[in-house]
């Protein structure tokens, strides 16, 4: 039986970050974190507004995906950025994967320079050593995703972002995993409509496992295949969820310089 996508990019990541720990230590890299000033808090920024009862994006930049292909040939994250920012997204995301996505962490610490917005380091995390790692390029906040990795492992992953006062996004995408992330008090939930396995999107996950997170006590999050206005407000109407992370569908428009045409 072949590999799923999900498979081949975590044992490909685990590789990549056993040579990094070779050759980096954490003391070095938290020696850079303590000279970092420019640190927002991601999920506090979300939460005002809710309080607001206002609407929240995440607003996701990626070069490529193993679903789409290249989405942005010409790819600058930090213009990206800054016509986010001016378009009033809330948060970004910043894919930092290096072989299916063709990111990298540079870019979040290239974007902190210039743009005042919290930063998810949207990347598969593996090892506590990469919570130091993305912090240290100015990451706010992190994602674990509870299909990739064992539960020692994700709350290893939990407990050191806490540590290092980072936001946590736990990543979700069926009833089972749901039920887990609720043990993450302080997280926020993001419920992913991306089956990381097959990569089909279905907006239906976001109905479907709603309701056990409703009473967790962070920000819930509706993921992926959000493809216009329509399809934020039925979810808000459906759910009460007011936070969407929204990749795809908004770099498409980035080419017709109508970015939030979505919203």
């Amino acid at each position: 039986m072949s590999k799923n996508i999900l498979e081949e990019i975590i044992n490909n990541k685990k590789d990549k970050i056993r040579i990094l720990k070779k050759n980096i230590s954490i003391s070095s890299l938290n020696y850079k974190i303590s000279g970092l000033k420019n640190y927002i808090n991601f999920k506090e920024k979300i939460l005002n507004n809710i309080n607001s009862d206002k609407i929240s994006i995440i607003a996701e930049i990626k070069k490529a995906s193993p679903s789409a292909g290249i989405i942005i040939e010409d790819y600058n994250p930090v213009e990206i950025a800054n016509v986010y920012l001016k378009n009033n997204a809330t948060c970004l995301s910043v894919l930092t994967e290096e072989d299916f996505f063709l990111g990298n962490l540079i870019h979040i610490s290239k974007i902190k320079q210039k743009i005042n917005l919290p930063i998810l380091c949207k990347d598969f995390f593996v090892d506590k050593f990469q919570v130091h790692l993305s912090k240290s390029y100015g990451a706010d906040a992190i994602l674990i995703i509870l299909a990739a990795v064992d539960e020692k492992t994700a709350d290893e992953l939990y407990e050191e972002a806490e540590k290092l006062k980072m936001s946590v996004i736990v990543e979700v995408h069926t009833v089972e995993e749901a039920k887990k992330s609720l043990k993450y008090k302080d997280a926020l939930i993001g419920i992913n409509n991306r089956n990381l396995k097959t990569l089909k999107t279905d907006i239906n996950t976001t109905y479907d496992i709603h309701n056990i997170l409703i009473n967790h006590d962070g920000p819930l999050i509706s993921e992926s295949g959000i493809k216009n206005k329509e399809d934020v407000l039925k979810i808000v109407t459906k759910t009460k969820i007011k936070t969407f992370l929204i990749g795809e569908s908004i770099l498409k428009n980035l080419k017709n310089n109508n970015i939030f045409s979505i919203l």
